[in-house]
């Protein structure tokens, strides 16, 4: 759009001077004064122009961008909701699906937990989808293996809930005493925690997210919708009212 509208202030210049396309391929120094002096001007007189323009250029590439991510999460749908490696809450048969990209170490990824508890006790419809992404440093991958390593001892949910309650630093020590005070066997959890089975998970959903455009926590895709940071319960409610099937699709 900015270059259409400069082509376009171009080509009134060079009526304006009486300069044919053909002449212009070579135009005079006076000549290209000219023509920088009148598009000066005029940007001057009218600068809601430039504002217009990047107005739209940021628009389409805003719809641009959605449509990749609508495109992407209908390609990847098995992955993203139906990957055996991911943790489920909520209700594992939920006719809607919110899916989380969250680092342990996000702030803003333990700011809408409660809102999530919240939505999967008030709608007995909500399937949640939880995705390790540790963004946020060594502390945060090794918090994500020891969630993958709880959940083969089946305390995946109960672990997760006590990290994202977990106030303060959150480094390998915390990590450990969170799942000691899960009940965990910590001997298996040493073992497992080192295994290449979880490297693969983790690097799955990497590349998972990279495919969505996700690269902020949290990352949440709700039907074919994907936003990142923090979104309040109302907004929640709003994309999983979206994504509800009608009761004639049903």
């Amino acid at each position: 759009m900015a270059r259409f509208i400069v082509s376009v202030l171009i080509g009134l210049a060079m009526a304006a001077i009486s300069v044919t396309p053909t002449s212009a391929q070579s135009f005079s120094p006076a000549q290209k004064q000219t023509i920088d002096q009148l598009i000066h001007d005029y940007l001057q007189e009218h600068p809601e122009a430039i504002v217009e323009s990047l107005r739209a250029a940021q628009a389409k590439a805003i719809a641009e961008r959605l449509e990749r991510q609508r495109q992407a999460v209908v390609a990847k749908r098995d992955e993203l909701l139906f990957d055996p490696d991911s943790a489920v809450g909520g209700n594992p048969k939920g006719k809607v699906t919110l899916v989380e990209f969250f680092d342990y170490r996000c702030p803003y990824c333990k700011a809408i937990e409660p809102s999530l508890e919240t939505l999967m006790k008030e709608n007995s419809e909500l399937r949640v989808v939880y995705k390790e992404f540790p963004i946020l440093g060594p502390a945060s991958v090794f918090a994500s293996r020891v969630a993958i390593a709880a959940q083969h001892q089946g305390k995946y949910l109960e672990f997760h809930n006590r990290m994202m309650a977990l106030r303060g630093t959150v480094d390998d020590n915390e990590v450990l005493k969170v799942a000691k005070d899960c009940g965990l066997d910590m001997i298996r959890l040493e073992s497992d925690v080192k295994s290449a089975e979880i490297d693969k998970v983790i690097h799955r959903d990497y590349a998972l997210a990279d495919a969505l455009g996700i690269n902020a926590t949290p990352g949440l895709v709700v039907g074919d919708r994907v936003t990142m940071g923090a979104i309040d319960i109302d907004g929640l409610r709003k994309l999983i009212a979206a994504a509800r099937p009608s009761k004639k699709a049903m």
